[in-house]
């Protein structure tokens, strides 16, 4: 007679074994109780979803095209739009170089398939984007960590001197526009520096660009993408301008390339949803996107700027912040030797006010126990100042 095996004994890759559930999901999972005001999350404000009138081109594409419902290629239409949308930030590309993913987070994870083998090497900046490690961490890869500066961002100076050390790493992932979740934005000097450095060394950029359509003040750098067509891969997304739920963005890539991208996307989801694409197409077809984006723009840069009003009243004197142009969040540093996570937990239980701790972004051998990640996008101007004064009240208390 054989016995049955239990569950416990199953075999699982070797690189489960130290995989955990994102710290910044598990915090976002406790600062999301009931009464809690919360500037945890990176979240936008689903009020200002454009709910009407994507529910009327979604009406329009289900009544009009049985195909919205079935598989099919991607939608040349959307990517035509896309090339609209890109020559708006200041980059020019062809519908062939368009590449349609199923969210960013797709995208990241479809480069790093087609980049990156077991072991091998990756340019992450020290405080990053949970999202990334969270893909990487597969192949277990020797993670490369190299400092940002709050003002002008990543410290192409430790990528270079790295470089030319002989590391050769599999791919640089950067967001050079309102990081995430420091807020900071790449200088133009540093683009360019970027930008040659990738091709010296064939170099790899991934340039994560969530927030590059929602920017507050008159100046906005172009993205990496518009200095270089085959070094530079530009992910773009619909989760932060029109809402997440859709789970639709898109990749420039080099054209070359799209083949080999379509086969690692078919082993991953087949394809998107041609219903999304079609209504997302429908919507951009009747002109509602321009008007919305300066609704989300006037909008979220009064709460950025509430923020920061209220920082600067309530906080103390030795803290520091970024001012950032564009996204949906402020880094604070706070005076060393405060812990952040023990500051969260007070304010949770005794303030109801919440926040993510730096640690939640540090890369392994990086620490930011004295800094926290503030998110604008998702409280109303008065929400936010009540709960800046409140989370102070808290801080000033030690």
């Amino acid at each position: 007679m054989i016995l049955p095996t239990p569950i416990h004994d199953i075999t699982l890759a070797d690189w489960t074994h130290s995989m955990s559930r994102s710290v910044l999901r598990q915090m976002i999972a406790i600062t999301a109780r009931p009464g809690i005001l919360s500037f945890a999350g990176g979240l936008p404000d689903p009020t200002l979803f454009p709910t009407a009138d994507y529910a009327a081109a979604l009406q329009q594409v289900l009544a009009a095209d049985p195909k919205a419902l079935q598989y099919g290629p991607p939608l040349e239409a959307l990517k035509v739009h896309i090339v609209g949308l890109m020559a708006e930030r200041g980059v020019q590309v062809t519908p062939e170089q368009v590449f349609l993913t199923t969210g960013a987070q797709q995208g990241l994870d479809i480069l790093t398939r087609l980049f990156l083998n077991p072991g091998g090497e990756v340019l992450l900046e020290e405080i990053v984007y949970p999202g990334i490690q969270q893909t990487v961490a597969p192949y277990r890869p020797h993670i490369l960590p190299v400092p940002t500066d709050l003002e002008t961002g990543i410290d192409v100076d430790t990528i270079e001197q790295l470089l030319a050390d002989g590391a050769r790493p599999a791919f640089l992932y950067v967001i050079p526009d309102a990081h995430n979740p420091l807020g900071v934005s790449i200088s133009p000097d540093k683009r360019l520096r970027l930008v040659a450095l990738a091709r010296a060394y064939g170099l790899p950029i991934i340039e994560d660009d969530p927030y590059g359509f929602l920017h507050y003040d008159s100046h906005l750098e172009p993205p990496l993408r518009a200095f270089d067509d085959d070094w530079v891969f530009y992910l773009g997304s619909f989760s932060k301008i029109l809402a997440p739920a859709l789970r639709l963005g898109w990749m420039i890539a080099p054209e070359p390339l799209i083949p080999k991208l379509t086969v690692v996307k078919e082993a991953n989801d087949l394809e998107s949803s041609a219903l999304t694409q079609r209504a997302v197409a429908a919507y951009l077809d009747a002109g509602h996107l321009p008007a919305h984006l300066e609704t989300l723009r006037g909008e979220y840069g009064r709460r950025r700027d509430t923020m920061l009003q209220a920082l600067y009243r309530h906080f103390p004197t030795e803290a520091r912040w970024t001012v950032p142009s564009g996204g949906m969040f402020v880094w604070v540093e706070l005076a060393a030797g405060v812990d952040t996570k023990v500051v969260l937990e007070t304010a949770v239980t005794e303030a109801q006010v919440a926040f993510i701790p730096g640690a939640a972004f540090t890369v392994p051998g990086r620490t930011a126990p004295n800094c926290l990640r503030l998110n604008f996008s998702n409280c109303t101007p008065d929400r936010i100042e009540e709960g800046i004064a409140r989370l102070a009240e808290v801080i000033n208390r030690g």
